[in-house]
């Protein structure tokens, strides 16, 4: 089972430094399926393990892809305030569900129909649809921290509303959000890891699992951003397409395991 682990979040923080999602958004319905970690075990550790992807990620893709610091910068400050707001929502969600299978239920209908409705605006609406240049401090701080709370809530770092509002209310070409994606990722989970240590929730937690996925983070980030610098913008298009359409299904099929289906 380490092995496979290993294996899922390897891949999950390579596509994550690729495309700009957080890696997360794969790592965490697809550790979901196997059953053999808890719900709050793994948003946290999914956590730290995207921490270390964009940590690496955006280091070495800082020099690559231009980001514009100042709209980045407040995106990632909203981001951050977000994700300490996101992980507080879970835990709410978490004391008033009681269990564990109620709030992977939960998690894995929003995360489904979030990904969905990104899927459909990638794959189809994104040349159809007017996007905006926005430049006020407090829209991207806003939209920073809207961004930050459903990340920090689903456990997924990032992820494909990233991308999609990136593209839709700044304009965005795909290299440059994906950078900028990485940059809101790393400051967002970075605030939800303080939070937990801040508040005493960290949950119990294996070492070994621990080491074990922030290393495939670390590793996985490496990968991603040599990868991206010998590719296409359109390959890095179709790639997160793709990856959109294989968390929908998976969603899905935890939606209906929690649901007892």
């Amino acid at each position: 089972m380490e092995l496979y682990i290993f294996f899922v979040c390897l891949c999950a923080s390579c596509a994550g430094g690729i495309c700009g999602i957080g890696g997360g958004v794969v790592i965490k319905p697809v550790l979901d399926t196997f059953g053999v970690i808890s719900v709050s075990e793994i948003s946290f550790l999914s956590g730290c393990t995207v921490l270390a992807m964009s940590s690496i990620s955006v280091i070495r893709q800082r020099k690559q892809h231009q980001i514009d610091l100042r709209i980045g910068g407040f995106l990632g400050a909203g981001a951050a305030l977000g994700g300490v707001l996101g992980n507080g929502l879970f835990h709410l969600v978490k004391a008033v569900a009681g269990n564990d299978s109620l709030v992977g239920m939960a998690q894995a209908i929003a995360l489904g129909i979030i990904t969905g409705i990104t899927l459909l605006y990638s794959a189809f609406l994104r040349k159809r649809i007017r996007s905006y240049s926005v430049a006020s401090t407090a829209a991207c701080f806003s939209i920073g921290c809207f961004v930050g709370i459903l990340s920090s809530f689903l456990g997924i770092g990032g992820g494909p509303i990233n991308l999609a509002i990136l593209y839709f209310a700044f304009s965005m070409d795909t290299k440059t959000a994906a950078s900028t994606s990485l940059y809101m990722i790393l400051l967002s989970q970075a605030a939800n890891l303080i939070s937990y240590f801040v508040k005493g929730t960290v949950p119990d937690i294996s070492l070994h699992y621990l080491v074990l996925m922030v290393s495939a983070g670390f590793i996985g980030g490496t990968l991603g951003s040599n990868i991206c610098k010998k590719i296409s913008a359109r390959t890095t298009e179709r790639l997160f397409i793709i990856l959109q359409l294989m968390i929908v299904l998976i969603c899905v099929y935890n939606a209906c395991r929690f649901a007892g289906f």
